[in-house]
């Protein structure tokens, strides 16, 4: 996991799997969203319904490629990282690895959702400091 330093480990469950015997479409998401938030609790205590300013976020976007199927007991490790921060979103990469291999990548789009007005916000200054100074320090 080279270019995604802050990773989680991923033990695959019975729920994961469908009927095909590995792992489902929908878990992989399921699986990019533990690592998001783990990745945002490490930042500062954040969390999908508090990313500072009173916003949470919202996802409108995602992007996944299957590369290898993943089975139940398979020991995972997924990459998060930020790669991209714009005025009201970021967008976030990961990677699934099996066995030091990739099985899955994909990437999403995070609008930052003031869920109170029902509407996208500017992300909050703090947030957007935090994400620059993390991802910085891991590229150095």
């Amino acid at each position: 996991m080279e270019n995604f330093p802050f990773t989680i480990p991923y033990t695959v469950r019975v729920v994961d799997v469908n009927y095909g015997g590995h792992v489902a479409n929908s878990a992989v998401l399921n699986f990019f969203q533990d690592a998001r938030l783990a990745y945002l609790k490490h930042l500062g205590g954040y969390s999908e319904m508090n990313v500072g300013g009173g916003c949470g976020i919202i996802l409108p976007e995602a992007h996944v490629k299957y590369l290898a199927e993943m089975f139940m007991g398979d020991e995972l490790v997924i990459g998060v990282k930020i790669v991209e921060v714009g005025r009201t979103s970021f967008r976030m990469a990961y990677r699934i690895e099996r066995d030091g291999k990739a099985a899955a990548e994909g990437e999403t789009t995070l609008v930052c959702f003031d869920y109170a007005a029902r509407k996208p916000r500017r992300l909050d200054g703090e947030f957007v400091r935090r994400v620059e100074e993390f991802e910085k320090s891991r590229d150095q």
